[in-house]
């Protein structure tokens, strides 16, 4: 019986290409998703030593690469996205047609699994690409298949229609819960959270699910799925909501600008124009709230203006919300949080990207890391890496690769295709 190319493969340990660091080294992982939330997970994974390989179809590439603003080779020439420079580091690119109908395409990606500890897909019809998961298992019994999707796979439960469908970032805030209690109180409309922060959160959960099933199989357990949906996501972030609802009955409201629970916990304008958000929760915090405002606690008694919905929202605390933006609008933000400082009040002043890139504190921190862009031939600067660990820190070994950078190489070296194999596949839609 004529045995699959896959059967013949010797596994080579990760990493191969990547070099040693952090405390993921030793994991390879195979990324096939597109924005955003798979090959954030994916990064994650990278940024602290897994080494990462991303199938990127051919001649077209990951959506991401095309994303507003671009940046330029110093020549003007070549040139990719801002997303693709940050979001794509530390990854090989690997061009292949997903089209498991192609015998070639299914052979080359049936050697890529058995490489591999983890496979990160958010391809929602994946039967339609003709790849079923009981064949990856016979490849590889030890893979982590890690899925994200706007709504779960149907495997786990739900409707399978619902199941089904696309989704995108504003989509999961939608249907997750979350967009309802954000936003000014009603009639106004809910209010959209920028920066794709639900693709964020999916892939920061699925990136912590990924970790827990590669400690099950380094202890001696099988191959698994770990499933993400955007809107599960968000929906066990958000807070008391559920048990408040199901137990107590209380359907909680868009309130704005404050915390509408306890107080002082809102956002008001200082005297120079500048927004600042101050929170003080507890009985005793909230007292030395009141003394760094100046009033006087006898008359705001924290059980009257600030431990309860009722409280904040009774006559005596609306009228200390009142006091609270008086106070902030009679001075400079940077006057008002240093004051606040003094009684240990968190006071947080609304800042954007170009005053926190130029302040010392996050560069001290190593929050910024350099490196050689692949695509762009030059070096970028981005943010780097979180959470700090202290004797396994992440790096970044190399910039965002251009489009099929790694094909041949890995073709060769991984999956064991000769010289003469990898150019007979070339000018067939299957690699290139």
């Amino acid at each position: 019986m004529k045995m699959n190319r896959w059967e013949k493969l010797s596994r080579i340990p990760a990493p191969h290409f990547a070099p040693k660091f952090g405390p993921l080294t030793g994991m390879r992982v195979l990324l096939s998703g597109t924005v955003v939330a798979a090959p954030f997970a994916a990064q994650l994974l990278a940024d602290f030593g897994a080494e990462l390989i991303q199938i990127e179809f051919p001649k077209i590439g990951d959506a991401y690469r095309y994303q507003s603003p671009q940046l330029f080779k110093e020549d003007g020439e070549g040139q990719t996205s801002a997303a693709w420079a940050q979001g794509a580091r530390n990854r090989m690119s690997f061009t292949l047609n997903t089209n498991m109908s192609i015998p070639e395409a299914k052979e080359i990606f049936f050697c890529l699994i058995k490489q591999v500890d983890v496979w990160l897909e958010n391809m929602v019809w994946l039967k339609k690409l003709g790849i079923e998961l009981k064949d990856l298992w016979e490849v590889n019994p030890k893979l982590i298949i890690g899925h994200s999707s706007g709504f779960g796979r149907p495997q786990f439960g739900g409707n399978e229609e619902t199941c089904d469908r696309p989704s995108y970032d504003p989509i999961g805030q939608a249907e997750s819960g979350f967009m309802s209690i954000n936003g000014d109180p009603e009639p106004e409309p809910p209010r959209y959270a920028a920066s794709f922060v639900n693709d964020y959160l999916t892939a920061t959960f699925l990136f912590g699910g990924i970790c827990a099933a590669y400690i099950n199989v380094l202890n001696g357990g099988m191959g698994q799925e770990v499933d993400m949906a955007q809107v599960e996501a968000f929906a066990r972030v958000l807070d008391d909501q559920w048990i408040s609802h199901i137990e107590a009955g209380v359907l909680k409201k868009r309130a704005g600008n404050r915390v509408p629970i306890f107080q002082p916990a809102s956002l008001h304008q200082a005297g120079d124009g500048r927004w600042c958000f101050i929170g003080a929760f507890g009985k005793s915090v909230y007292y030395r709230a009141i003394e760094g405002l100046g009033l006087d606690p006898e008359y705001f008694k924290w059980e009257e203006a600030g431990n309860s919905f009722e409280a904040v929202w009774s006559d005596k605390g609306k009228e200390l919300y009142e006091e609270t933006n008086k106070w902030f609008a009679a001075r400079p933000a940077q006057e008002a949080q240093e004051h606040m400082n003094k009684y240990k009040i968190p006071v947080g002043i609304v800042r954007n990207i170009k005053e926190i890139y130029e302040d010392p504190h996050w560069h001290d921190r190593k929050n910024f890391v350099k490196y050689h862009d692949q695509t762009l031939d030059r070096e970028v600067e981005a943010f780097g890496f979180v959470p700090k660990f202290s004797q396994t820190p992440g790096n970044a070994w190399r910039g965002a690769p251009r489009l099929g950078q790694d094909t041949s190489t890995i073709m060769k070296e991984l999956l064991g295709y000769s010289e003469e194999e990898v150019n007979s596949l070339k000018g067939k839609n299957i690699i290139d």
